[in-house]
């Protein structure tokens, strides 16, 4: 196939490029920077110049293609409703195009906010409907679009995608870790994340794009449920400093922004995802990745 990437040299979007090109997949991926278009050339993959607020790009990218992957997001901490705004108008850009070609239409999305008090499954429908609502209802939003003759496929990310080089939120824990001299965890330390290796994640974005049918939801979690505790006490290990407990009224003194995301649970089962695409997570573990180094080094 012919795929079109937005956020293409992003941490997931540009392991996604390259499970593609291995898979034997022609690419093309949005740019906005010339450093973009020069990191994307240098894998042979076609550049379309834009970024998400240029829309036009988009649905160029989208029109040329036999399949669009979605996976860019501005992820403006300080400005969410910004990002709300963009991440809606991008799909409908992306979906409109795409519209009466029975096409595969990948769109990433969070785990986050599906659920309480239990894992999330692939037939919990998003809460998040309407342009106000979280990432601007997209998930919904894009599955509308099947009705439409679209093949929307859904991809819910673990809050941890990690690996050697993430700028997630692993990273700003461990920053934080390293600017207060203690690897922290909130309370009892008892919430979990779910967590998927990146390489994982990019094979199962190809799968869902070359097998999956209309409509239907994958989550990326080779890991169900993995505590905060768990994560400090690695971060713990691998800088060489004490692991505390932080009292969750000091949590974003401590953390910064990331401190409400460590204090919830987000955690989901991938058991529909691997019966329907076979799909069998191989990469390391989160706690191991922490105590390789891979984000310490």
């Amino acid at each position: 196939m012919r795929a079109f990437v937005t956020g293409a040299t992003g941490w997931i979007g540009s392991a996604v490029v390259d499970e593609l090109i291995s898979a034997g997949h022609q690419v093309s991926g949005l740019a906005r920077s010339d450093e973009a278009v020069q990191a994307l050339a240098a894998k042979g993959v076609g550049v379309v110049r834009g970024d998400l607020d240029d829309l036009a790009s988009l649905r160029r990218g989208a029109v040329q293609a036999d399949a669009v992957i979605h996976m860019a997001n501005k992820h403006d901490w300080g400005n969410p409703a910004e990002s709300d705004r963009s991440e809606r108008a991008a799909v409908q850009a992306l979906g409109d195009a795409l519209a009466g070609t029975n096409r595969p239409f990948v769109v990433a999305a969070p785990l986050s906010g599906l659920v309480e008090g239990r894992p999330a499954t692939e037939d919990d429908v998003s809460p998040a409907i309407g342009p106000d609502s979280n990432r601007g209802g997209s998930e919904n939003l894009a599955l509308d679009y099947v009705a439409q003759g679209v093949r929307t496929v859904i991809t819910r990310f673990s809050p941890s995608v990690h690996g050697r080089g993430d700028w997630g939120f692993v990273n700003f824990l461990t920053a934080a870790a390293r600017k207060q001299g203690v690897s922290g965890y909130i309370g009892d330390g008892s919430d979990a994340w779910s967590a998927v290796h990146r390489d994982d994640a990019a094979r199962l974005i190809r799968l869902g794009m070359e097998q999956a049918p209309a409509g239907t939801r994958l989550h990326a979690v080779a890991e169900e449920a993995v505590t905060t505790k768990e994560i400090a006490e690695a971060i713990g290990r691998s800088l060489g400093l004490a692991v505390e407990s932080v009292a969750p009224q000091d949590a974003g003194a401590h953390f910064g922004f990331v401190g409400s995301f460590f204090a919830s649970t987000m955690t989901a089962s991938s058991k529909a995802t691997r019966d329907l695409l076979s799909w069998e997570p191989a990469g390391p573990s989160l706690l191991a990745d922490i105590d390789a180094g891979a984000y310490t080094v």
